[in-house]
């Protein structure tokens, strides 16, 4: 239920500051914040694909056999590892069906995430603090000087 509601918020355009309750207490604010953790780190789908994607259970392990393995939440995302199961995060950001959004040449023209995504690096929860709509998008590409011909963002 929360997530349909989120997505309809997103598809309103609505800033809510919503935070989905998550399966682990992730913080970009120790990971990307304190740590000085580079977004596409974790996150390298950006790079080169559509979407940024959510990093497996086993690049969580790469640091984690090593850093902070007392804390209780690394136990928890080590027993998701043990179990070689997935971590069941609920999605923050969605796009509707009728949007067609690709990280890598954002990512390549140096449009930094928190552009779209707000300040991740100070979140202790990751929530969507701001509107994501069309009129944003279209404001963006226009100080850019990218095309807005509905093509680019409506396939």
């Amino acid at each position: 239920m929360r997530s349909i509601l989120l997505a309809l918020l997103a598809v309103a355009g609505v800033a809510a500051a919503i935070e989905p309750g998550q399966p682990i207490n992730f913080s970009h604010k120790i990971h990307a914040g304190d740590n000085k953790i580079q977004c596409l780190f974790c996150h390298s789908g950006a790079r080169r694909s559509t979407v940024s994607g959510i990093p497996s259970v086993q690049l969580c392990m790469g640091c984690h056999r090593m850093a902070a393995v007392n804390k209780p939440e690394i136990a928890r995302v080590r027993a998701y590892f043990e179990k070689k199961q997935p971590i069941p995060w609920t999605r923050v950001v969605k796009e509707p069906d009728y949007v067609f959004f690709n990280h890598s040449p954002h990512i390549s023209r140096g449009v930094r995430c928190q552009e779209c995504h707000g300040p991740v690096e100070t979140m202790t929860q990751t929530r969507l603090d701001h509107t994501l709509s069309m009129n944003v998008c279209v404001a963006c590409h226009r100080q850019r000087g990218v095309s807005v011909d509905c093509y680019t963002c409506h396939r």
